[in-house]
């Protein structure tokens, strides 16, 4: 009897996975089929909108991503006009980077960040509880030989970086 207990909860933990797989793809997907938008080209859009005078390099340490990989999405955002770079009147070296006025509308009718609302319930949990959560992916993340593998915060399928292989962000639709 206690074998079948445990069979019935590491299915019911693997269901709970790959309803949290599904449900972060089907998010990217429509993402993408709605507004032309990766997650990562979003988070980069809205970073920048927030911040005011920022640079390709200080954006991809905001994000936890690559020079490479924000270099590849910034240049992807400009042709599309969402995004400017200017050239810095004090310091000729540094471009910064803004939001056009077509970047604005799209912020403005783009849904939220899956990690946005992840962000906000947990840090609504009690201490106790982040912490219990924090432990249990932990765990599975060894379990599951994934420890090993670097991750930026950005809840989407597939690899983010060009340089990690496999279907990249640079092959998505414009």
């Amino acid at each position: 009897m206690p074998n079948q207990i445990s069979v019935s909860l590491s299915e019911a933990v693997l269901i709970n996975l790959r309803r949290i797989i599904q449900s972060i793809d089907l998010h990217s997907r429509d993402l993408v089929k709605r507004f032309g938008l990766t997650v990562p080209q979003l988070m980069i859009l809205k970073e920048i909108n927030g911040a005011r005078d920022i640079s390709a390099s200080e954006l991809a340490r905001a994000v936890s991503l690559s020079q490479a990989t924000v270099t590849g999405i910034l240049e992807r955002l400009e042709n599309r006009g969402l995004i400017a770079r200017e050239r810095s009147e004090s310091d000729r070296r540094r471009i910064y980077v803004t939001v056009t006025d077509t970047g604005r509308d799209m912020l403005a009718a783009a849904p939220p960040l899956m990690q946005e609302s992840f962000t906000r319930q947990f840090g609504m949990l009690a201490s106790w509880e982040q912490h219990m959560i924090l432990a249990a992916v932990e765990r599975i993340a060894v379990m599951m030989d994934a420890k090993r593998i670097d991750a930026a915060p950005v809840l989407t399928t597939g690899p983010i970086d060009p340089s990690a292989g496999g279907p990249a962000e640079t092959e998505t639709p414009m």
